[in-house]
C-alpha cells in the first residue's frame, strides 16, 4: 500500500486522532495480539497439542455425484495404529448440519453431491497413519452425471430431498408498465471465489470424565457451532464445550463445520484427544465459497439520465447444500438497483442446488455480485445518453429518506452524493513515464511482454452498499461483562476477534467510561453468554454495545458513593485522563484512588431493533442499517495482451464516527486489496464440479506487489443514531465496490462491454486499434 493513502485522508478531513487521548475512543490504539503475531507466540489451533494426542484424517469424494453402494472400513481399521474409523452410521445423534438451512450430512450416506464431501474419518496415533488409512477406505461409487449450471437445476432431477430450489424472492415495487426513452441490457456473470484464509481449518477435541467433549477450534461463531456438534454427538448442549483459539484471519464464516464435526466423533469414540490440521486442498473442498452467480439487467432512463426501472435475473449457484444461500439472496434482491432512486423495481431471484462445491457467507455476500452488475448497467446508460458517468450517478444518488425498492425507508446516513464528489474530484494520479527505467509500470509486471504503446489508461466508479448485521427478522444480540478489580478491568464477551478489531475496541471503550488504562479481554468459550457471529460489523455494534453498557454500569457503581457523599447526581461527574472531576471543581480524585479495595462488575445486553422478513413482493424492513462507498479505480491495459494494472483506487466512505483510526484505514485497505483480488484474479474452476487446482498456486490470490495505491479521500462521520458510537461497518463494503470500479475502468480504457468477474484477459484486448 502506498503511505499517501493516509496523506490523502488527512488533506480532506482532520486526523480524528491528532486531538485524541492515547487510550479510549477515537485513539489509534494497536492490536492486543499484535505482538504475539509477530513474534509467533500467537497460539493457533494449528498449534495446540495434548497428552495422548491421536490425528485425524478424512476421506473424501473424488466425484461431484455419485451413489455410495457401499464402504468397506474394514482395511482401514486392522492398519496398525488406527484407533478408530468413523461413518455415517457412527453419527449417534442429528446426522445433518448447516450455517443456515440444516441439510448437509456429516458424512455422505447414500449420495455424494460435490468434489469432496466427507464420508469417512479416521484416528491414529500418527499423521501419516491417518492419511493412509483414510485412503484404505474402499468405497464403490456409481457415478452420477453432474448438474453444474444452475440454469439446468430447474429441471434437473432433485439432487437434494428438499428439491433443487432453495429461495425464489420475486420484488415488485412501483408500476409495472413505466417505461423509459433510453433502455440499456446486460448479462453478467461473477466467478466462484474461495475465503483463501492464512491458516487451513484446524483444531482439537478433548473428551470429558462426564461424557462430554471439548472442541478447541477457530471457530467465529462458538455458540452456534456448540450448539450443532452437540446435536450431532446426541447430547445436551452442556455437555459440549468450545475454547476459540486464535483465529488466523477470517473473510467470511470460514471455519467450516464439515472439518468440527468429526473429531467430536472420533474423540467420544477413542477417549483420546484427537486432532485434526486440513491440508490446503482439503481447506479449498471443504468450506463454502462466494456464490457464482448469473445476472440479466434492464435499465430504463429519461433523456436527462434519471432512472425510470429496473428490471434484473438473478441466479446464485449454492452449489450442493443451501447453508447461508436464501440470506445472501435476500441481499442481492435487496440491492439489485444498487444505492440509486430507482421508482420501479422489478427483480426475480433465485437460489438453486448443483453439485458445485457449496456456497456459502463471504464478506459481501449478494451485495458485491449485483454491485458489478447495476454498475455495469450505469456505465451503459451513461455511454448510450453521452454522459459522463460520474455525472449520471450524481443524478440518480440514494439520500437519506429515500425508499428502497424493498420498501424500506432510509433511516441512517446515506452520503452517497458526497462520497462520490469526493472521489471524483480527487486528483487524477500522472501518467507513467516512457522510458525503459520505468517500464515496470507497465501491465504484466516486471520483464512483462507489453509495449507502452498499448497501453491504455481507463477512469471509472464504482458506488456500493452492503447492510450490517443479521437481516429479515435474526435477533441479534449479545452479553458482555466488564469487572473492575484492583485497578483493572476484565471485559468477557464471547465475541471472537477474528481480525475485526473487537479486543482492541472493547479496551478502548472500558478505558475512555471508567478512566482504567490496564484493560484485559479474557479468552471466548462457550461458557460465556453467546453473542453470535463475527460477520457484518456484528461486533463493533451489538457486542460494542454491550460492553458499553456494562461499563456505563460499572461506572455509575463508581461514581454513585462520592456523588452520595458531595450530595450531588452521578451525572454531575466526569472522568477524564484517569482523574475524576465535579462540574464545579469541589471534587477531583483519581480513578485509582475511587477503586482502591473495591470489586465492581455489571452485566449488559445489546440488542438492535427488529427487522422483519421479505414478504411475497419482496417488500419489507428487512435492515437495521446500511452503509455506503464511492471507490474511482485508475488501471492501465495493455489492449494487445489484455492484462491490466491497477494504478490508484481512491475511496470515500461513510464510517458513522471513527473509533480506530489506523484500524479503521487497515480494513479499508485491505477490503480494496480483495476486491482487486476478486475483479482481476481470484476464480475457482470447477469443470463438471470437479475443483481444479485446490491450492495457492492454481488459485491466484492477488499479491503486494498487484496492490494498487489506496487513496482515502474521505471518511464522512455522520453518526448513526441508533447504532452504538454511532459507527457503521467498513469492511465489507469496499470489497462489495471495488470490484465493480476495476472493471468500470477497464471499459473505459478499452471500449469493450466487460460482462464478467474476474475479467479475463480477452476481455480487455482491443482488435480494432
Amino acid at each position: 500500500m502506498s503511505n499517501e493513502a493516509g496523506t490523502a485522508t488527512t488533506a480532506a478531513e482532520p486526523d480524528p486522532a491528532a486531538e485524541a487521548s492515547p487510550h479510549g475512543i477515537g485513539a489509534s490504539l494497536p492490536h492486543a495480539d499484535a505482538r504475539a503475531k509477530t513474534e509467533g507466540t500467537f497460539p493457533y489451533a494449528a498449534d495446540l497439542w495434548a497428552e495422548g494426542l491421536l490425528w485425524a484424517a478424512v476421506l473424501r469424494s473424488p466425484h461431484a455425484h455419485a451413489r455410495i453402494v457401499s464402504i468397506d472400513t474394514t482395511h482401514a481399521r486392522e492398519m496398525p495404529g488406527v484407533r478408530a474409523v468413523v461413518t455415517h452410521e457412527d453419527v449417534p445423534g442429528t446426522p445433518r448440519h448447516g450455517r443456515g438451512t440444516p441439510d448437509r450430512p456429516v458424512f455422505a450416506a447414500e449420495v455424494v453431491r460435490h468434489h469432496g464431501e466427507p464420508i469417512a474419518a479416521v484416528a491414529a496415533d500418527h499423521p501419516d497413519t491417518a492419511r493412509m488409512a483414510a485412503a484404505a477406505v474402499i468405497v464403490e461409487y456409481e457415478v452420477l452425471d453432474p448438474v453444474t449450471d444452475p440454469e439446468q437445476a430447474f429441471e434437473a432431477e432433485p439432487l437434494h430431498p428438499d428439491g433443487n430450489l432453495i429461495r425464489h424472492i420475486p420484488l415488485r415495487h412501483g408500476d409495472p408498465e413505466a417505461v423509459g426513452e433510453v433502455v440499456v441490457e446486460g448479462l453478467y456473470r461473477i466467478g466462484r471465489q474461495d475465503p483463501a484464509p492464512i491458516g487451513a481449518e484446524a483444531g482439537l477435541a478433548v473428551p470429558r470424565p462426564d461424557g462430554g467433549v471439548e472442541l478447541y477450534l477457530a471457530s467465529t461463531d462458538p455458540h452456534t457451532d456448540r450448539n450443532t456438534a452437540a446435536a450431532c454427538y446426541g447430547l445436551p448442549p452442556d455437555r459440549v464445550k468450545i475454547v476459540v483459539t486464535g483465529v488466523p484471519g477470517a473473510t467470511a464464516d470460514r471455519e467450516d463445520q464439515g472439518f468440527q464435526l468429526p473429531l467430536g466423533l472420533l474423540a467420544l469414540k477413542t477417549g483420546c484427544p484427537v486432532k485434526l490440521t486440513a491440508t490446503r486442498e482439503e481447506s479449498f473442498l471443504g468450506h463454502a465459497h462466494r456464490h457464482p452467480t448469473l445476472l440479466r439487467y434492464r435499465h430504463h432512463a429519461d433523456a436527462e439520465g434519471k432512472l425510470v426501472k429496473v428490471e434484473a435475473q438473478i441466479l446464485l449457484d449454492a452449489g450442493a447444500y443451501a447453508d447461508t444461500s436464501a440470506e445472501a439472496l435476500a441481499a442481492a434482491v435487496s440491492f439489485a438497483c444498487g444505492p440509486y432512486v430507482v421508482p420501479n423495481a422489478f427483480i426475480e431471484g433465485w437460489a438453486v442446488r448443483t453439485n458445485n462445491p457449496p456456497s456459502g457467507h463471504v464478506r459481501g455476500e449478494g451485495a458485491m455480485q449485483v454491485c458489478a452488475a447495476y454498475e455495469a448497467q450505469m456505465d451503459k446508460l451513461a455511454k448510450k445518453l453521452g454522459l459522463d458517468p460520474a455525472e449520471l450517478r450524481l443524478r440518480n444518488v440514494l439520500a437519506t429518506g429515500d425508499v428502497l425498492p424493498i420498501g424500506q425507508t432510509v433511516t441512517c446516513p446515506a452520503p452517497v452524493a458526497e462520497l462520490l464528489q469526493a472521489v471524483r474530484d480527487f486528483p487524477l494520479p500522472a501518467l507513467p513515464k516512457d522510458t525503459p527505467e520505468e517500464e515496470w509500470l507497465l501491465p504484466g509486471g516486471p520483464e512483462g511482454a507489453g509495449e507502452p504503446g498499448a497501453v491504455r489508461r481507463g477512469v471509472g466508479y464504482g458506488l456500493g452498499m452492503v447492510h450490517m448485521l443479521g437481516a429479515e427478522g435474526a435477533d441479534e444480540v449479545s452479553t458482555a461483562t466488564v469487572k473492575v478489580h484492583d485497578g483493572i478491568a476484565t471485559v468477557l464477551c464471547a465475541a471472537v476477534e477474528t481480525g475485526q478489531g473487537f479486543t482492541t475496541l472493547a479496551r478502548q471503550i472500558v478505558q475512555e467510561t471508567l478512566g482504567v488504562e490496564e484493560v484485559h479481554v479474557a479468552p471466548v468459550d462457550t461458557d460465556q453468554p453467546p453473542a453470535g457471529a463475527g460477520c457484518r460489523g456484528r461486533h463493533t455494534w451489538v457486542s460494542g454495545g454491550a460492553v458499553e453498557r456494562a461499563a456505563k454500569m460499572v461506572r455509575t457503581q463508581l461514581l454513585q458513593p462520592l456523588a452520595h457523599k458531595f450530595g450531588m447526581s452521578t451525572e454531575l461527574l466526569q472522568i477524564t485522563d484517569g482523574k475524576i472531576t465535579s462540574y464545579d471543581g469541589v471534587l477531583s480524585t483519581t480513578v485509582t484512588e475511587a477503586l482502591e479495595g473495591k470489586e465492581l462488575w455489571a452485566t449488559a445486553q445489546c440488542r438492535p431493533h427488529p427487522t422483519e422478513p421479505l414478504d411475497a413482493s419482496g417488500q419489507g424492513d428487512a435492515f437495521v442499517g446500511l452503509a455506503f462507498c464511492a471507490i474511482r479505480a485508475v488501471v492501465d491495459v495493455d489492449v494487445e495482451l489484455g492484462s491490466v494494472r491497477v494504478v490508484e483506487l481512491a475511496v470515500a466512505q461513510d464510517v458513522g464516527r471513527v473509533l480506530n483510526p489506523a484500524q479503521l484505514a487497515a480494513r479499508i485497505e485491505a477490503g480494496v486489496t480483495q476486491g482487486v483480488g476478486i475483479a482481476l484474479t481470484e476464480n475457482l474452476r470447477t469443470p463438471r464440479g470437479l475443483v481444479r487446482h485446490p491450492d495457492l498456486t492454481g488459485y491466484a490470490l492477488p499479491t503486494a506487489l498487484d496492490a494498487p495505491d489506496v487513496r482515502i479521500v474521505k471518511l464522512v462521520e455522520e453518526r448513526d443514531v441508533v447504532a452504538p458510537f454511532g459507527a457503521k461497518s467498513v469492511s465489507a463494503v469496499p470489497v462489495v465496490t471495488a470490484p465493480a470500479a476495476i472493471a468500470s475502468a477497464v471499459r473505459a480504457a478499452t471500449g469493450r462491454p466487460v460482462n464478467r468477474l474476474p475479467i479475463r484477459p480477452q476481455a480487455a484486448v482491443v482488435t480494432d486499434r
